[in-house]
């Protein structure tokens, strides 16, 4: 058995009761019955408070792999620099313009490369997940 309640609502209220009500296809009786009960009911506070802490997990976890792709990217930039300093000799002046040439060249065939990779949506935090197994990376050969 259902009680009969009548109330008045603001015009930008009902209005908008009357929108959800018609995206859902649900009548707007349903929807101020379902608020009404969320609202009294003794454990709403724990229930938002729930969500917000899955909420706030999934953003955890987001950011803690935000971090891990951005220690990757770091890394792989140092080694790069690293290796690239350690391992080109200085030219002499009269080969600057043909070696910046040259690497203008390379930049835009890196460019594209990198364009043609990022479509394909491949990552390098992506690869290295695939290419380490964490299981191989304790050292298993004995020092001495």
């Amino acid at each position: 058995m259902r009680t009969k309640h009548t109330f008045r609502l603001p015009p930008d209220l009902a209005g908008q009761l009357a929108d959800h009500a018609s995206r859902k296809r649900v009548p707007q009786a349903l929807i101020v019955e379902t608020a009404l009960a969320s609202f009294l009911s003794p454990d709403n506070s724990e229930r938002m408070e729930a969500a917000l802490g899955r909420r706030l997990d999934r953003l955890t976890r987001h950011v803690e792999r935000l971090e891990r792709h951005i220690t990757i990217s770091n890394e792989a930039l140092a080694l790069f620099v690293r290796f690239w300093l350690t391992a080109t000799p200085p030219l002499p002046d009269t080969a600057q313009p043909a070696a910046q040439a040259k690497g203008r060249e390379r930049y835009e065939g890196f460019v594209e490369a990198l364009g043609r990779r990022l479509a394909r949506g491949q990552t390098l935090a992506q690869e290295i997940s695939l290419d380490i197994d964490p299981a191989q990376t304790s050292p298993t050969v004995p020092r001495g």
